[in-house]
């Protein structure tokens, strides 16, 4: 029987809850009273905390050789530590606990995703059919949770959280491992990837467009409040932008197939550029919704496109650390500086400002694109890919 259903249902809960987190954490920061320099600083310290535990429990998946017990752990740690999180209200202790939180929520979606990539292998489906579950989940509980939090308000925001966390384990807990490397794992050998200079580069191409990307994370609800709109706003934002990915998961059968990865890399960065450019200019939060379908094109795209790439650069054995590695950088290392850049932005200027600012940053890393595609195809000539 086919048992990838139970790993979809994971993953729809799983990004339920995180659609809570990224849409409406920096809103609940704001409600207990705390200025933008300081929502900046909380909102960094989950993404640095998954700059360690995500290649961490990456590595820890693959010496252990499972990825489900892993993620059993990340997600009840999570559901414990959280409950703690939503007690706290003085900002000095939010700091510590915010990060041992995200200790552990941050590293599941990656080993969600890690785990998805290694059954679809087995299974013989495309990983974006499997994946394309997660952002159905995201898509809906953004729109759920916006009015939920409207009508229960904003303080609660914790029961809805863990709600979606259990479900999401009973699901893991059913759901199928992936099948092992026979090949020892050694962390002198997890080390050695520092030294993979075409992995470096392809991560530092991916760090400049995801920079903006998780600033966006952070202060779209933000900055839809700034033009008038509400929690309910927040949430039909998401879940224009996240039912779009899902569209575009579930079509990467076909497109994916087409183009060379780095092509599409190339052409997600250049949405991005075009996003950015439309939501620094967007007069009313009506309009910002309509720009929001460019979401799933350019991270729908680039993530899905990225993560499956990232597997060319490695060894086999080391496949859930670089996978982890990867959203380590894309999440975590941009999700600290963009989180600082926000919160700074914000305490001087209108957030319209950040998207110009992203406008740019977003150019730097589709020019970046376009030179590891160029560098990429002309050293490997002859493998006939496609263009």
């Amino acid at each position: 029987m086919n048992t990838t259903w139970k790993l979809k249902g994971m993953l729809f809960f799983f990004h339920s809850s995180m659609t809570i987190l990224i849409s409406y954490l920096p809103v609940y920061f704001q409600a207990l009273g705390l200025t933008g320099g300081q929502i900046g600083v909380l909102l960094a310290a989950g993404p640095a905390a998954s700059i360690i535990a995500q290649p961490f429990w990456g590595f820890m998946s693959d010496k252990w050789k499972t990825v489900k017990r892993v993620l059993l752990i990340c997600l009840s740690g999570a559901l414990a530590t959280g409950f703690i999180v939503f007690q706290v209200t003085e900002y000095l202790l939010l700091i510590p606990l915010i990060y041992l939180f995200f200790t552990f929520m941050s590293p599941a979606g990656g080993l969600g995703d890690s785990l998805a990539q290694k059954v679809s292998v087995v299974k013989g489906v495309s990983f974006g059919s499997i994946r394309m579950w997660g952002s159905l989940g995201f898509a809906f509980s953004s729109l759920g949770g916006g009015i939920i939090l409207t009508q229960i308000g904003i303080m609660n925001i914790y029961y809805v959280l863990a709600f979606f966390i259990v479900i999401a384990l009973f699901f893991t807990y059913f759901a199928p491992d992936g099948e092992p490397s026979k090949k020892p794992v050694k962390l002198v050998n997890a080390l050695k990837l520092a030294k993979n200079m075409k992995l470096l580069l392809f991560l530092l191409m991916c760090f400049a467009i995801s920079l903006t990307h998780r600033i966006n994370d952070s202060f779209i609800g933000l900055y839809i409040i700034e033009l008038g709109g509400n929690e309910s706003y927040i949430g039909m934002a998401w879940f224009i932008g996240v039912a779009t990915e899902a569209l575009v998961f579930a079509l990467s059968v076909y497109w994916m197939r087409r183009f060379h990865p780095l092509t599409l890399i190339a052409i997600a960065g250049a949405v991005y550029v075009v996003r950015w450019l439309l939501m620094a200019a967007v007069p009313n939060p009506e309009f910002l919704l309509a720009v929001q379908v460019l979401h799933g094109i350019s991270f729908g795209m680039f993530y899905l496109t990225a993560f499956q790439f990232v597997s060319r650069l490695l060894p086999e054995e080391l496949e859930s650390t670089g996978h982890l590695l990867f959203i380590s950088v894309f999440f975590g290392i941009s999700g600290v500086i963009g989180s600082l850049i926000g919160g700074t932005v914000m305490n001087y200027y209108e957030l319209s400002v950040l998207y110009w600012i992203m406008f740019f940053l977003a150019l730097t890393g589709l020019a970046g694109a376009l030179l590891y595609r160029a560098s990429f195809l002309r050293n490997n000539r002859g493998q006939n890919e496609p263009a």
